[in-house]
């Protein structure tokens, strides 16, 4: 028998069913192994030596065995895991494994593929390789050098900065863009600027003319900077009669991007689909594993040549000969890592233009339409660019238009850009000639403002981390996800904005680790790993020189107080949590000290509980507190008046407790409190007074004439109605949704509960799981939607639509719940067990030597 070891089970069945008989495929599951999460898995005194662990759960272990099992019956191990760095991992995993527990057969052999294809699949299999040891080493260097910096800085974090959860190699470095980011737009200010424009028409074609030039100076965006000077070329062009001095057209080319890499899938599902990285990830796993698509983990931008060959034959099937270009396209890359050396993300079969469903589905259909393009004709464009004068030639308006002469790849496909600037947008233009006086039917002055640098959307911080060599486009999903886990972001409109938390960890990390979270360091450290994967360095080098330097630097921290620590970062951000005052006083004047004539009072940056925080010097005489992100706030602080409230007279507070900010109305026992959510950017004391009023009734139900109440409770906005709930998506949901949509909103909530005592029906119906031979079904849950085989219930995640659930992935959700074993249930505590009376006392008899003799050999053994 020969056995061929695959990471999932998906794979293992479709690989076992094109190798036939003779063949045992089984599924390693991703890494049988890792390094224990302590202190010593990696011991660089001892020349790096790392120790490794079988993971623990069950279904981990039972694999292994399994495996093991297998492998001590076969005559061949085949290793076909991924063919990138992480799969050659998993490949060497496996075979130090089964060497330790001496089930190796003698002949272990290493292929690959591109694609899970019947002839991808075969033709590997008749080129078997040994496994590539510059990989491995790669691999190893990685993940040293990430425990390192792991559970090296993680310690100083616990113990020197309050609130603090974990940092990480690529982690921390993505967090500071985005923390930069959130630095660019504070540190903004904003410039006024007007546009003037004329409304023209020719031939009953309308069309705008911008005004480029007024009384014979040329407009540069910010030349007209006040509403005074629009107003006077607004009139110039209201007065002049504007005639064609010039027409220029140009042909423009525009050429089809290569097919996918890892990164730009991510990018354009990101812009096109609205898929997070981790979501397009695992779809694209589904169809590569589905042998729908190529290898989804490569930075290659090139096609292989029967591919290239196959796509021009779908093209010619489709579109006339215009559409294909006489040569093949052919992309290169600059990327120097080793999976360049891979294909880009493509369809397996160009015939084949839709598969799976839902956003698999989706996903596909990008994938095709990419790929098919990047080998398509370029689209022919002309561009026209139309300048009217007046009389002086003092005045000048310019009008631009784009048209598509031969659309090309435009046909299947245009790629998506991120933040696009829609100011100059190309229209149609009418037929001029030189001397043609269009009509003018009217002159705006329109007023504008310079924005800020747009936050991060997830497209455009892959893009970023790429463009910097940050990290690779493989563990991008991951760790964005781990920024969003840890809640040192938060994504509002699908934009990133910085927590407090994460703001102060990125603060931490500049002033006291400034190297290691520099972009070019990061940026240099990747290169130096590829440099290992091509076997042109050392891995444990690179991981001395690196360690030589970080670890005296860490014990550095470590032996600093707490309050020296936060010290230090109260002078660092000085200029952010204290900036200079309008109104002369000193950035750090502590109001209450200064209303109640106390001397000194001046604000500091202070570590508490529950997370960094600016307090006055004088405490406990004086309670002052701010947030740690309210920089510069003084009479608009946690602790500031927002106004009164017109109906009862009473003040209405700003404060911040233990739980974050909240409003308050009143004193005492019967004040009235509300939290501030954090989706109100506009929050002033309009806002507070309609959260101190909620609940909010929205109106008598149509059907049983009980109130619908809409309100804000520990998990968020909601609606309640006869003591049933509905979520509500924001907090200003609360104060617009209406009759219709509440009614809606309940009966879908009732639906999702299984409508009472009726049994609920499946979403879905898949396959029969493997292991249990019980149908798989999809069903909708109280607590959400959940897979099942009848036995074990597994939860879906919420990024992951419910219809659209495939049965490779019900197995793996299965599974994993299977591994974390039974569920503990809640309920009344047992009551102790009654004490046995003591049993009456026999009398002592002596040992027989055999039972010794039998206990002693029980140890030894």
């Amino acid at each position: 028998m020969q056995l061929v070891i695959v990471e999932s089970p998906a794979k293992a069945k479709t690989i076992e069913k094109y190798l036939g008989p003779g063949f045992k495929v089984l599924a390693s599951y991703g890494h049988v192994r890792d390094l224990p999460p302590k202190d010593g898995s990696v011991r660089p005194d001892e020349d790096f030596a790392m120790d490794w662990e079988v993971y623990s759960d069950k279904r981990n272990r039972e694999q292994v065995k399994a495996i093991s099992d297998a492998a001590k019956k076969s005559d061949r191990l085949i290793l076909a895991t991924d063919p990138d760095r992480e799969g050659e991992a998993i490949s060497w995993h496996v075979l130090d494994l089964l060497k330790k527990r001496k089930a190796l057969p003698a002949d272990v052999q290493r292929v690959t593929f591109n694609a899970i294809t019947k002839a991808a699949v075969t033709g590997a299999m008749e080129k078997p390789r040994e496994l590539d040891q510059d990989l491995i080493d790669a691999y190893l260097a990685r993940r040293a050098l990430d425990y390192l910096f792991g559970f090296t800085l993680s310690p100083v974090l616990w113990r020197k900065l309050p609130g603090a959860k974990s940092a990480g190699r690529v982690q921390s470095v993505a967090l500071k863009l985005i923390v930069d980011r959130e630095r660019e737009i504070e540190a903004f200010r904003a410039d006024e600027y007007w546009s003037v424009v004329a409304k023209m028409e020719q031939d009953g074609t309308a069309f705008d003319a911008r005004l480029v030039r007024f009384d014979g100076e040329k407009l540069e965006k910010l030349t007209l900077g006040n509403e005074g000077s629009a107003m006077a070329a607004k009139k110039a062009v209201e007065d002049g009669r504007f005639t064609v001095e010039e027409v220029e057209t140009k042909p423009l080319k525009r050429h089809p991007s290569p097919p996918f890499t890892t990164s730009t899938l991510q990018q354009e599902a990101a812009r096109k689909l609205g898929f997070s990285a981790s979501h397009t990830m695992r779809c694209a796993q589904s169809l590569y594993e589905a042998g729908a698509i190529t290898y989804m983990r490569t930075d290659g931008v090139q096609m292989d040549g029967s591919a290239i060959s196959a796509a021009r034959r779908a093209i010619a099937d489709r579109y006339d000969g215009h559409y294909l270009p006489e040569k093949p396209r052919m992309y290169s890359s600059k990327a120097k890592n080793a999976q360049e050396a891979h294909e880009a993300i493509r369809p397996t079969d160009f015939s084949r233009d839709r598969a799976g469903s839902g956003d698999e589905g989706k996903l596909y259909s990008l994938i095709y339409k990419r790929a098919m393009a990047s080998q398509m004709a370029a689209a022919n464009l002309e561009r026209t660019t139309v300048t009217l004068r007046d009389p002086t030639g003092r005045h000048e308006l310019r009008a631009t238009g784009q048209v598509v002469k031969f659309p090309g790849f435009f046909a299947v496909y245009q790629e998506g850009f991120d933040d696009k600037d829609t100011d100059d947008e190309d229209g149609l233009l009418p037929a001029m000639a030189k001397g043609d006086s269009p009509a003018k039917n009217g002159v705006d002055a329109t007023q504008h403002f310079t924005q800020p640098p747009p936050r991060f959307a997830e497209a455009s911080l892959v893009k970023r981390l790429e463009e910097l060599g940050i990290g690779r486009p493989s563990t991008y999903a991951s760790t964005i996800q781990t920024l969003r886990d840890r809640d040192y972001v938060r994504m509002e409109k699908n934009r990133f904005f910085a927590e407090d938390s994460g703001r102060l960890l990125t603060a931490f990390l500049e002033r006291f680790f400034p190297r290691y979270v520099a972009y070019d360091f990061t940026a240099g450290m990747e290169d130096e790993l590829d440099e290992v994967s091509g076997g042109r360095e050392e891995w444990k080098t690179l991981l001395s020189q690196f360690w030589k330097d970080f670890k005296p630097k860490a014990d550095e921290v470590m032996e600093q107080m707490p309050s020296e620590v936060t010290k230090a970062l109260d002078v660092y951000l000085e200029d952010y949590l204290f900036p200079a005052r309008e109104d002369g006083h000193n950035p750090r004047w502590c109001p209450v000290c200064a209303e109640n004539g106390r001397e000194g009072g001046e604000l500091h940056l202070r570590g508490g509980r529950f997370g960094a925080f600016i307090g006055c010097e004088n405490y406990p005489e004086c309670n002052f507190r701010r947030r740690f992100g309210q920089p510069g706030a003084d009479d608009g602080s946690d602790d500031a008046v927002m106004g009164e409230d017109p109906e009862s007279g009473l003040p209405v507070e700003r404060k911040t407790g233990r739980f974050g900010p909240y409003v308050q109305l009143g004193e005492g026992k019967e004040a009235k409190r509300a939290s501030i959510p954090k989706d109100l950017d506009d929050f002033d004391l309009e806002w507070a007074l309609k959260l101190l009023a909620l609940p909010r009734i929205v109106g008598a139900h149509p059907e049983t004439g009980l109130e619908i109440e809409a309100a804000i409770g520990r998990y968020g906005p909601y609606l309640r109605h006869d003591g049933k709930y509905a979520k509500l998506q924001g907090t200003r949901d609360v104060f617009d949704v209406g009759m219709n949509r509440a009614v809606d909103l309940l009966a879908q909530a009732a639906a999702q509960r299984g409508g009472g005592r009726q049994k609920a029906e499946p979403i879905k119906t898949l396959g029969k799981h493997p292991t249990s031979e019980a149908e798989m079904k999809v069903m909708p849950g109280r607590y959400g939607p959940y897979v099942t085989d009848g036995t074990t219930n597994a939860t879906i995640p919420k990024d992951m639509k419910p219809e659209d659930v495939t049965e490779a992935q019900a197995i793996e959700l299965i599974d994993a719940r299977i591994a974390k074993g039974p569920a503990k249930k809640k309920g009344r505590k047992k009551a102790p067990a009654k004490k046995k009376a003591p049993a009456k006392k026999k009398p002592a008899t002596k040992k027989k030597p055999a039972a010794k003799k039998t206990a002693a050999k029980k140890d030894a053994d």
